[in-house]
């Protein structure tokens, strides 16, 4: 890669979508906000590309020919914490919901709207590198600095934390703060970033209910109303990992983390 005087290599996105006309609008208008973009067209392509190169987030429509979204979602997931944006029909909460579950940080609906697109990418490459908030690109590198409990690609592996000053520890589950590791029972747990920063949100707050909305804006980064299903498939997925009752619902409210 050449290096240049000033900004790095712009975030690659790696777009999957079967509408031609979508697929290059959408394409297109990343560029010009300074993303690179690859494309494919149907899912097991876009599964191949996934494979043979790195890339910093996935933008993928649910309907795909031959393996479709929320499979390639599920696929993706066996191996890789990458941030996933899901791409909806309007009004499809099957669609949301499934591909929330297979473990997608987030979703826009269809027709997608230019300056949310790029709210929602910006917000998650946020979350995926723990930076402050800061336009990603062109000056974001194309290797974010994850820590171990984000690692999304066998490049440059982060050093492991060096000692427990930055421990949160909540009987048998331990979070390191500076090193962004998860222990459960002294075994180490791997986190999607948004499933990281929700779980830093409640360690900060413990015992403190937390409304969905004020998770919303301080986790999604949401600056506007967000859709409250996708905080709730999160906590989902994250109780699966740290254990179904380390969560409360306090119904009508939200969730509290348990001393």
């Amino acid at each position: 890669m050449d290096v240049k005087s000033g900004p790095q290599a712009p975030v690659t996105v790696l777009l999957v979508e079967d509408d031609e006309v979508i697929r290059k609008t959408v394409g297109m208008a990343l560029e010009r906000y300074g993303y690179a973009v690859s494309t494919a067209g149907d899912g097991l392509t876009g599964l191949e590309l996934f494979r043979e190169g790195r890339h910093d987030l996935l933008l993928l429509d649910v309907m795909l020919p031959g393996l479709d979204g929320i499979g390639l979602c599920r696929r993706v997931r066996e191996t890789s914490l990458i941030p996933i944006l899901m791409m909806s029909a309007r009004g499809d909460s099957l669609d949301v919901v499934s591909g929330l579950e297979a473990g997608a940080d987030d979703y826009v609906v269809k027709p997608v709207d230019t300056g949310v697109l790029v709210a929602r990418i910006r917000s998650l490459l946020r979350r995926a590198t723990f930076a402050p908030a800061r336009e990603p690109a062109p000056g974001h590198g194309s290797a974010p600095a994850y820590g171990p409990a984000l690692q999304h690609g066998p490049d440059d592996p982060p050093e492991p934390a060096s000692g427990g000053t930055g421990d949160l520890v909540f009987g048998d589950l331990a979070i390191d703060t500076h090193g962004l590791e998860v222990r459960l029972a002294g075994e180490p747990v791997a986190l999607a970033p948004t499933e990281l920063r929700l779980l830093l949100e409640f360690a900060a707050n413990p015992g403190i209910v937390l409304d969905r909305q004020t998770l919303l804006r301080n986790v999604w980064d949401y600056g506007w109303d967000g859709d409250s299903r996708v905080v709730d498939l999160c906590v989902q997925r994250l109780r699966k990992k740290i254990g179904a009752d380390r969560i409360e619902t306090v119904r009508g409210f939200g969730y509290k983390l348990r001393r």
